[in-house]
């Protein structure tokens, strides 16, 4: 029998939406380290480099041995976690985790890393990605009394490791992960080791570093140059790497897929420029997808402009390839979040407004190609275009460095349903209309698929633009069941 608290016709329909628009996923960051004496400091770098993969919350576990330690909030690094907080963190080894969820579910109880005592001792994971088949694991496991204290997809990992029967830990946590079916990219911790995995396939990103002598593991290498750390090399896709009392073992447990798909949004959108991913260089690659861009879709203008920031490397690489000037005629207000990832659409749209300035006397009567890297929801971009003709610009002319968003994010990158995406409902001619430009062009799903061969010589994932995902995911079936349950968690203040 199932107990249920009166809800008001409001709280009802609040949780229809959400169990129609949820997609059970989180897009985060993760970071850990090894060895270290100030193991909990050094994670708060690594995750404040890794802010723009999570801003809605944060979290260090640390840890001497027997004993883990957690501070975790709602906020951004820099607000969570002061000297005060950082000095409760003590020990040598720490893993960390920054978050975005996309279910709806924003509270403290889905805030990473996750810990829990076993009998095999304590362990503490943070997860980038998305387990696609989660909700079927979960009812299974509540069907034989596990209670789960959060709507994280995450949870069921460390639910899987605990009830295994393997006799060692990191036998345990390859137990678990061979249940598992989409994205991940983890870092564990255990008594006396740190473990960091990447899925068959390898969606999300995830690197080795050294730094004194410890071992770190990191979503992004900006992470790994912020804390001045050795890059090492990449997790492979289905590795496994045990580190403890200084060494590194490598073991491959998992069927490794027939091709790597690597998650493109990580560079065209996501990553940070200075990263580096499986050794090429996100803001280089940019440039590259303008290159392309301009070669598809050239148009004859006074200048080429960016959508600030996410556009400013394929503008570069457009105005380059084309001759025609580039100019920072748009200045971004850098103190406003970024409005891919804000939760409420009203924010998203007051965030457009905020945003962003145009230089009037300098664009007045000029034809303009306006770049960015896609077009989601449209709301930017019809912001934006009406900024421009506000301040006398001639011409509008909309080129966009990826192909049209038609398709969710499955595996870990924050998307709406497909139903939101204005190119799931609408040509591009009408997208052009809507947005108020002379004209509107993307990049071919051919010439991203040619420049992923020529540069990256590895698979991709382009799901969200293709509709081809590399491993089955049954929306209907795998919809998170949403507790008719809310708690009221206090969070802590920050410092």
């Amino acid at each position: 029998m199932k107990f249920r608290l009166p809800l008001t016709p409001e709280a009802e329909q609040e949780l229809a939406r959400e169990r129609d628009a949820a997609h059970f996923h989180d897009e985060c960051g993760v970071f850990g380290i090894h060895g270290h004496d100030e193991a909990a400091h050094i994670t708060y770098l690594g995750l404040y480099a890794l802010q723009h993969r999570g801003q809605e919350s944060c979290g260090i576990v640390a840890s001497s041995g027997r004993e883990h330690l957690a501070h975790r909030a709602m906020g951004l690094v820099a607000d969570t976690f002061g000297e005060k907080a950082l000095s409760r963190l003590g020990g040598r080894h720490a893993v960390g985790h920054v978050r975005y969820s996309t279910s709806g579910e924003s509270h403290l109880r889905n805030a990473q890393p996750i810990c829990a005592n076993t009998d095999g001792g304590p362990v503490s994971i943070a997860h980038n990605g998305n387990i696609v088949n989660a909700v079927a694991i979960r009812r299974e496991l509540e069907g034989r009394g596990a209670i789960f204290s959060s709507t994280s997809d995450s949870e069921v990992l460390l639910h899987l490791l605990a009830r295994s029967r393997e006799n060692t830990m990191e036998d345990r946590f390859i137990d678990a992960i061979s249940r598992v079916k989409g994205a991940f990219s983890l870092a564990l911790l255990t008594d006396d080791a740190m473990i960091g995995a990447r899925d068959p396939s390898g969606f999300r990103p995830l690197s080795l570093g050294r730094l004194d002598g410890a071992w770190v593991l990191a979503s992004e290498t900006c992470a790994l140059d912020l804390i001045g750390a050795t890059f090492e090399r990449d997790v492979e896709p289905g590795e496994v790497v045990v580190i403890r009392r200084g060494r590194l073992r490598s073991l491959r447990p998992l069927s490794r897929s027939a091709s790597r798909h690597f998650c493109i949004f990580e560079y065209m959108y996501f990553a940070r420029p200075d990263s580096n991913l499986m050794g090429q260089n996100v803001y280089a690659y940019r440039k590259e997808l303008g290159r392309v861009l301009a070669r598809e879709q050239s148009v004859t203008a006074d200048m080429v402009v960016p959508v600030l920031d996410s556009g400013n490397a394929a503008a570069l690489g457009y105005a380059e390839e084309s001759g025609i000037p580039y100019d920072t005629a748009l200045i971004r207000n850098h103190y406003v979040r970024r409005t891919f990832i804000e939760p409420a659409q009203s924010i998203r749209n007051f965030g457009v407004k905020v945003k962003h300035n145009a230089i009037r006397s300098f664009l007045a009567g000029k034809r303009v190609i306006l770049i960015d890297d896609s077009i989601v929801r449209g709301t930017t971009l019809i912001k934006i275009v009406a900024m421009l003709r506000a301040a006398g610009v001639r011409e509008v002319h909309i080129r966009i460095s990826s192909p049209p968003s038609t398709g969710s994010c499955y595996y870990g990158v924050d998307t709406p349903n497909k139903e939101e995406l204005i190119a799931y409902r609408h040509t591009v001619d009408e997208i052009r209309d809507m947005m108020g430009a002379d004209s509107l062009a993307y990049l071919s799903l051919e010439g991203l698929r040619r420049l992923a061969d020529q540069e990256l010589k590895s698979g991709i994932c382009d799901g969200c633009f293709s509709g081809v995902y590399p491993v089955p995911v049954n929306v209907e079936e795998d919809r998170p069941q949403l507790s008719l349950f809310r708690a009221v968690e206090d969070e802590p203040d920050s410092e």
